[in-house]
C-alpha cells in the first residue's frame, strides 16, 4: 500500500491530527498525548494501519476512545484492544450494526481513493469487546492532561464529545462540522441532537476540532447550529423525513 493514506499535522506540542483526505468525508483523528498516556479520539476507516502512525508520534501506552460506532471513525480499532465506546452503541459492536457489511463495502468502493491494489472484498464492521464502557460524565487522565466525555446523541444513539478545559478543545466527532450534518437516519434523531448542542454550546471553547472535512471552524459555529435547530424546532421540521436545510458553511438534513 501507498503510505500517502494518512496526513498527520501538528495542533500544537502534545497533540496531532491524522487525517483521511482519500475518504470524501475526509476523516480526522486526533491524538492527544498526556504525560502519562496517550488517548486516540476515533481510529478512521480501518484502510491503512493507523496505529503504525501512532507509534510514530508516542511511544506511551494508549487508549482509542471512539466518538461513535460507524464504520469511518472505528476502522482502525482494530488494531487497539484497549478502546473505550459508549453503552448506548454497545450492540453494534457486537453484531448489530444497522447496515450490513455489503452495503459498506459499496460505498467504500464507490467513495474512496482506495490504495492500489487493496482487495475491498476483505474489508469487515469492525466488531468486539471494549476495555471501558463510557456513559457520559467520566474524566479521563492521561497525566497532567484531563479529558472530559460528553454524552452528545443525535448523530448516533452514543455519540460523543470530548472536552479538555484547560486547553480549550472540543472534540465535537460528528455533531458539530462544516458539511451536512446527518440527522435523517432510523438511528439518528433530530431532539436529541438539539439537546447536544445546547449542552456544547455553554462551553468556553477556544477551539473545535471536528471529525470531519474543514478544520478551520470558530467556535461560534456551534452556537449557530443550536439556533437553527432551535428554529427548526419552533418551525415544527426537527423531524425525520422534512428535508434538507442549507446555512451558508453547513447544512441539515433530516
Amino acid at each position: 500500500m501507498r503510505d500517502d493514506w494518512f496526513t498527520i499535522d501538528r495542533i500544537d506540542k502534545d497533540t496531532w491530527m491524522l487525517s483521511e483526505y482519500r475518504h470524501p468525508e475526509e476523516t480526522h483523528c486526533y491524538l492527544l498525548n498526556g504525560s502519562g498516556r496517550s488517548m486516540l479520539i476515533d481510529t478512521g476507516l480501518g484502510i491503512c494501519d493507523i496505529y503504525r502512525e501512532v507509534r510514530k508520534l508516542t511511544e506511551q501506552p494508549f487508549t482509542a476512545a471512539a466518538t461513535h460506532i460507524h464504520w469511518d471513525h472505528i476502522g482502525g480499532h482494530k488494531y487497539f484492544p484497549d478502546f473505550y465506546v459508549h453503552r448506548e452503541e454497545l450492540g453494534w459492536l457486537l453484531g448489530g450494526f444497522p447496515l450490513p457489511v455489503e452495503a459498506v463495502r459499496n460505498m467504500v468502493t464507490r467513495q474512496c481513493d482506495l490504495p492500489e491494489n487493496y482487495d475491498v472484498s476483505t474489508y469487515e464492521l469492525f466488531q468486539g469487546k471494549p476495555a471501558g464502557i463510557l456513559e457520559g460524565g467520566e474524566s479521563i487522565d492521561l497525566g497532567g492532561r484531563i479529558i472530559q466525555v460528553l454524552h452528545t446523541p443525535g448523530h448516533s444513539p452514543g455519540h460523543m464529545c470530548f472536552w479538555e478545559p484547560d486547553r480549550g478543545y472540543l472534540f465535537t466527532g460528528d455533531l458539530v462540522y462544516k458539511g451536512t450534518l446527518f440527522a435523517n437516519y432510523p438511528s439518528t434523531e433530530p431532539q436529541d441532537y438539539l439537546e447536544s448542542l445546547e449542552k456544547i454550546a455553554v462551553l468556553p471553547a477556544k477551539k473545535i476540532f471536528p471529525g470531519h472535512h474543514s478544520t478551520i471552524i470558530r467556535p461560534e459555529i456551534v452556537s449557530r447550529m443550536r439556533d437553527t435547530f432551535r428554529m427548526l424546532k419552533a418551525e415544527g421540521k426537527l423531524r425525520h423525513g422534512s428535508g434538507t436545510f442549507h446555512y451558508g458553511d453547513f447544512e441539515v438534513m433530516l
